[in-house]
C-alpha cells in the first residue's frame, strides 16, 4: 500500500519538527514548513495527499492558506490544528472547505485516524475527477 504523504504547517519549530518524526514513525511520508506561505510555494512543486495546517500563524493565517490550498488542490484535504478553547476556528475551517479539525494539545491516535479518514476521502475525490474527465474525453 503506498504511504500517505502529509504536508505540516506550524510555525512552532519544536512541535513541527517533533510531529514530522513522530508521523514518520508511523509510517507517513511526513514533511514540515513554518508558514502559510511556504506550503504554498511547497504545494507548488510536490503534491500531498493531507495537509495539517496550524491555524493561527504569522503572515497568512492557516484559514486564508485553507482557502488558497482548497481553490488550487480541492482534491488534498486539510486537517486544522487549533488551540483548546478556539473550536469556531475550527469550525469556520470547516466552512471554508477543512476536512476537520483537531485541537492542541492533540491526541495523536486520534490525528493519525484524522489523517487515513482524510486520505481515503482525498482519494474518492481523485477517482471521481478521473472519473469526469474520462466521461468528457468520450463526448
Amino acid at each position: 500500500m503506498e504511504r500517505v504523504k502529509v504536508l505540516l504547517v506550524d510555525d512552532e519549530k519544536e512541535f513541527l519538527e517533533s510531529l514530522v518524526k513522530v508521523l514518520n514513525r508511523r509510517g507517513f511520508l511526513a514533511c514540515g514548513v513554518p508558514s502559510g506561505e511556504e506550503a504554498l510555494g511547497r504545494m507548488e512543486r510536490e503534491s500531498f495527499d493531507v495537509v495539517i495546517l496550524d491555524v493561527m500563524m504569522p503572515g497568512i493565517d492557516g484559514i486564508e492558506t485553507l482557502k488558497t490550498m482548497k481553490a488550487k488542490w480541492p482534491e488534498t484535504e486539510v486537517i486544522l490544528l487549533t488551540a483548546v478553547g478556539s473550536t469556531e476556528m475550527g469550525i469556520k475551517g470547516m466552512r471554508a472547505g477543512a476536512f476537520d479539525y483537531v485541537l492542541k494539545p492533540m491526541d495523536l491516535d486520534e490525528l493519525v485516524e484524522k489523517i487515513h479518514q482524510a486520505r481515503e476521502r482525498s482519494w474518492l475525490k481523485l477517482e471521481a475527477a478521473l472519473d469526469r474527465e474520462g466521461k468528457k474525453d468520450k463526448k
